[in-house]
């Protein structure tokens, strides 16, 4: 697989409906031939994980739910079911190639919360160093509505990074990027290799394709978000044939994102990852730029707080035409940046009643996304910028 060789740490991402069918559950054919995949990725010297959907759908087969819509318990219960299913299905697959396996899951506090965070990063570490291959699904046995994922394209992107892979692969029901939903428009371009997922870029994503995937290309797309921003390169490729990774080695269709040619760092990777923020800051076309440079956002800058945040927590920082720019962590609790939202730095003390810190978000907890585009979409003339290094 010369295609994947020069990777060295590849995490693969598995749909519900490759791996599972409605009516006969696992797709052990399919399966055997994935992994005979992976154990050929492992005898060239990479580190392999897999992120494996499947198991709600498996569970509902063997319980025999048919095809009507589950209440949370139950999808919560078919989870449990088909979760051992699942493990044990993989276990006896990379068993027969001589691999190890490891069973991981995940809420998506394990990933949020930076103490979890770094637990489970030291867990998975740990497990490729003793050459197994973890496993690695949601938690769906536990995870709410409220508090999840959602989909496994994002929970693949927050592993590939936070275990700083170089490669996200994501089989799915179609083969990479079109300009539009294929199934819908067929006149749709397929894109072979995107440099950067601009808006452009994020506006061509379609709903879901499958019945049994929560995600469609837009969950693919925010996955390419998190993964390319930490310098880890990410393929959309079809899992719907034997051997798929081979596949890309025989020239099947696949679209390729680049990673950041300046990726964030580990604890940057961690907050740019953040899949909700707790809040947004609306700020002008002056912090848009001064963002752009580098420098902090002082609350002069901010023009809309919105959420119900506390100091510490993810927000969002929004340009004027309500574009995500950057995210980072707060220095303020939300009633207070309410309060001095486009003040001065002089002017903070005598609101608030104490001394307080001059930047709304410092530069130091501040990932941006932005770039020569973002440069040329904000508006000239704006006058000097309101955010300044702190």
């Amino acid at each position: 697989m010369n295609t994947l060789r020069k990777y060295k740490r590849i995490t693969v991402k598995i749909g519900s409906a490759l791996l599972v069918d409605r009516a006969r559950g696992l797709k052990r054919e399919w399966l055997t031939s994935l992994v005979d995949d992976i154990a050929t990725l492992s005898a060239n010297g990479a580190d392999v994980l897999v992120v494996s959907s499947g198991a709600i759908a498996l569970g509902r087969t063997i319980l025999g739910l048919g095809k009507r819509g589950l209440k949370l318990e139950e999808s919560q219960a078919a989870a449990a079911v088909g979760q051992i299913a699942l493990a044990s299905a993989w276990s006896e697959e990379l068993g027969r190639t001589g691999l190890k396996s490891g069973q991981i899951l995940l809420t998506l506090g394990d990933t949020e919360e930076r103490r979890r965070y770094l637990n489970a990063r030291a867990t998975i570490g740990t497990l490729l160093k003793m050459k197994a291959v973890p496993i690695i699904n949601e938690n769906d046995t536990v995870a709410t509505t409220e508090i999840r994922y959602g989909d496994n394209d994002r929970l693949a992107a927050r592993v590939a990074t936070m275990m700083g892979g170089d490669l996200l692969v994501l089989l799915s029901d179609i083969d990479g990027l079109y300009t539009a939903p294929p199934q819908v428009d067929p006149n749709a371009k397929f894109l072979p290799l995107v440099e950067r997922i601009t808006p452009d870029i994020e506006a061509m994503a379609g709903a879901a394709a499958s019945e049994l995937s929560r995600g469609g290309m837009r969950t693919k797309l925010d996955a390419g978000k998190i993964a390319t921003s930490a310098g880890t390169a990410m393929i959309i490729t079809s899992g719907a044939r034997q051997n798929p990774l081979a596949a890309i080695e025989r020239g099947e269709r696949f679209t390729l994102f680049k990673p950041s040619r300046t990726p964030v760092n580990g604890y940057k990777t961690w907050i740019a990852g953040q899949l909700e923020p707790a809040g947004r800051l609306t700020v002008d076309a002056g912090a848009v730029r001064a963002l752009m440079s580098g420098k902090s956002l002082l609350p002069a800058g901010v023009k809309l707080v919105s959420g119900r945040f506390s100091r510490g927590d993810t927000v969002a920082v929004l340009s004027p035409d309500g574009r995500e720019i950057a995210r980072g962590l707060v220095a303020y609790d939300a009633a207070d940046a309410v309060k001095i939202a486009g003040l001065k730095t002089e002017q903070i003390e005598a609101v608030l009643g104490h001394q307080a810190r001059s930047a709304m978000v410092h530069r130091d907890d501040l990932v941006v996304d932005g770039g020569p585009q973002m440069l040329e979409d904000t508006a000239e003339g704006e006058g000097i910028s309101h955010a300044q290094d702190a």
